[in-house]
């Protein structure tokens, strides 16, 4: 299905981003990893790239369209958080957030798309249940994912014409760390009895990048083991 179809993941170097880059690597596929960290995985090649900025992602899909021809699939995984007081924040930390993660979905996305003339065409940008549900003081965080929800369905209407899907996933609680961490209650609390791992959004990518998944386009996923279904009152 993805033997030698080339797919860029951006935020490749660690957590979700290393998970997908990976399980796209194990399917054959010529994966690119786009980061300003170094991307150190078998089978996946990287490239320095600040997503948030025009130039130098312009660059970097010409370089990718230029070596390798068409470009297949792109996830926009790329993003940061910082979550403190909403009385705290300051420009530039608004900016660093927005940019990272939700100006760097529409740049790649258009460049990218460019690019994408032959079978799978897919872009799948991840969103956060953050989008539609909130804790005090997220507001940057919020802004960003609750803005990539709405660009992906945009997108997916401005790309139809190109035969592109767009869609999103809108991880709930993904543990990128040791599990150890992690206590019975925390499980417990998800209808699924367990925390989210990154291989969980991974199988999702490799899902909805599909082409025989060809019929869902602008759509949001969300993999959060049923938390933004859970009615929960204090008692």
């Amino acid at each position: 299905m993805f033997t030698n179809k080339t797919i860029v993941v951006t935020g490749a170097s660690q957590g979700i981003g290393r998970s997908i880059a990976t399980h796209f690597a194990a399917e054959n596929a010529r994966v690119i990893g786009l980061d300003i960290q170094p991307v150190e995985l078998e089978n996946v090649e990287y490239r320095k790239c600040d997503v948030g900025d025009f130039t130098e992602v312009m660059a970097v899909f010409k370089k990718i369209h230029e070596d390798y021809g068409a470009i297949h699939a792109l996830i926009n995984n790329a993003g940061i958080s910082t979550f403190k007081s909403i009385w705290e924040v300051d420009e530039q930390e608004w900016d660093q957030v927005l940019d990272t993660n939700l100006k760097s979905v529409f740049i790649c996305s258009r460049e990218a798309a460019r690019y994408m003339k032959d079978d799978i065409r897919s872009i799948i940008n991840m969103a956060s249940t953050r989008a539609f549900m909130s804790e005090p003081n997220t507001e940057t965080y919020s802004a960003s994912k609750g803005g990539i929800f709405a660009l992906t369905h945009s997108l997916a209407a401005t790309f139809s014409e190109q035969g592109i899907r767009v869609n999103s996933i809108a991880p709930g609680w993904i543990h990128t760390g040791d599990t150890a961490e992690l206590r019975d209650v925390d499980h417990k609390q998800h209808w699924s009895g367990r925390v989210g791992n990154p291989d969980d959004i991974a199988r999702a990518c490799l899902f909805l990048s599909n082409p025989q998944n060809s019929f869902i386009t602008g759509e949001c996923l969300n993999i959060d083991g049923g938390m933004t279904r859970k009615m929960i009152y204090e008692h």
